[in-house]
């Protein structure tokens, strides 16, 4: 149950990182700014938007990693199901109280 609840969460973190990253604009577009080629003015201030999306996005990229670090460790000591596909040469046998009827024939003679 903690396992999904993990994964919920990881998937969640990581969309609102990726749209932190997005929104943010570069080191390049204060320069455009302060020649007028853009809006310098925001929300929240001329540099509060920087400080702001930046702590938001140092704290869910620490979220992402712990999380990823507690998710690899929760799945690093559980053993894989065998995989019927794992070793094709050897054929699978069928357990003797199947419901699906096996037809034994005789061989016939066949005339040479």
């Amino acid at each position: 149950m903690l396992y999904e609840v993990l994964m919920v969460i990881y998937l969640l973190i990581s969309l609102a990182l990726i749209g932190l990253v997005l929104i943010q604009r570069g080191k390049g577009a204060d320069m455009g700014a302060s020649f007028g080629a853009g809006a310098s003015n925001t929300v929240f201030g001329a540099s509060g938007s920087g400080n702001f999306l930046s702590r938001s996005t140092a704290i869910l990229a620490t979220l992402f990693f712990a999380i990823s670090l507690i998710l690899g460790a929760m799945t690093a000591g559980k053993e894989k199901q065998v995989d019927e596909w794992d070793n094709l040469e050897v054929p699978v046998t069928q357990p003797a109280d199947t419901d699906v009827p096996v037809e034994k024939t005789q061989p016939t003679d066949v005339p040479n």
